[in-house]
């Protein structure tokens, strides 16, 4: 039981370091990743077409 409360508090300890970003760093982030996100989506959804009927003309 002593080692738990030892490991929680240096966690405790270890958290304060820590550097949070603000509400306006994290609200920039999330914006990037989801347009990132959208743009390899929309790239890998039209090379997906074309290698579809690319495949479907070899094929058919």
């Amino acid at each position: 039981m002593d080692k738990i409360r030892t490991f929680l508090e240096e966690v405790k300890g270890e958290m304060k370091k820590v550097s949070w970003p603000t509400f306006v760093q994290t609200k920039g982030s999330t914006v990037v990743v989801i347009i990132t996100v959208i743009i390899i989506g929309a790239y890998f959804g039209v090379i997906d077409f074309f290698l579809a009927k690319f495949v479907h003309l070899l094929l058919g």
